[in-house]
């Protein structure tokens, strides 16, 4: 499909008997921010840990930048994951180490890149998130809207293509989830990139979908726009978004 970031078709998951992932199709445009929309324990984090290879499908097919991930071996599975930012739950911050080692960390596996380089982008990718001010303190000297900051400014150091958030908003006040959702904003205007962005918080989805697919009980109830979705005429799709 032309312009088309991820092809997931028929994908299918389980652990045991728990059935994690039933029958989950789905696109991402070149330049769309994907928001994929569903309760605590409907799948969500599986599929976005499935799309990196982190953990492998039981049936279906994943195609990334039109390469099938069960066709690539582990030197080609890495060469693609370099084209890709994966914002954590947590941050995934390495505790021990400042704001700026953090960010060096993945440059340090590129032989092409210089002291001079290497300390330009860590300066870009602490003013893209505003937080030049913090580069040579602790992990645990940050406020945990902070350390996500930090984290997207790790993910973006390496120019990805595609961004995958993985609960974006989780654990901040409303005020700071809804700076964190202006930020997503920002870096797909600025860099026009393909994200997909995992989360139960609705007014998440509101802010940065252009496209929101629901998932319930392992496979997608209902797709379309924010506005197209809250008018449903599915009583519990309009639950979903808070509606009588």
């Amino acid at each position: 499909m032309k312009d088309c970031v991820i092809e997931i078709t028929h994908v299918k998951k389980s652990f045991g008997s728990n059935c994690v992932l039933a029958d989950i199709s789905l696109n991402l445009q070149k330049g769309e921010n994907l928001v994929i929309l569903g309760k605590s324990g409907s799948g969500k984090s599986v599929l976005i840990k499935c799309l990196v290879g982190l953990i492998p499908i039981d049936e279906g097919n994943i195609r990334v930048f039109n390469q099938d991930l069960s066709a690539l071996n582990a030197h080609e599975l890495n060469a693609l994951r370099r084209k890709i930012g994966f914002l954590f739950q947590s941050a995934a911050l390495y505790d021990s180490m400042t704001v700026r080692e953090n960010l060096e960390f993945p440059l340090r596996i590129s032989k092409t890149i210089n002291n001079t380089e290497r300390d330009a982008l860590v300066t870009e990718a602490l003013k893209n998130v505003g937080l030049e001010t913090v580069i040579d303190k602790l992990p645990s000297e940050l406020s945990g809207g902070m350390r996500k900051r930090v984290g997207l400014a790790r993910t973006l150091i390496l120019k990805p293509e595609l961004i995958l958030y993985d609960e974006p908003t989780t654990g901040l006040d409303p005020i700071t989830a809804g700076e964190i959702s202006e930020l997503i904003l920002e870096i797909q205007k600025k860099y026009n990139t393909s994200s997909v962005i995992i989360t139960h918080d609705v007014e998440c989805a509101r802010k940065v979908a252009n496209r929101i697919i629901i998932i319930k009980d392992g496979a997608p109830v209902a797709t379309g726009t924010f506005a197209q979705l809250s008018e449903s005429e599915d009583a519990w799709i309009r639950s979903f978004f808070n509606k009588n």
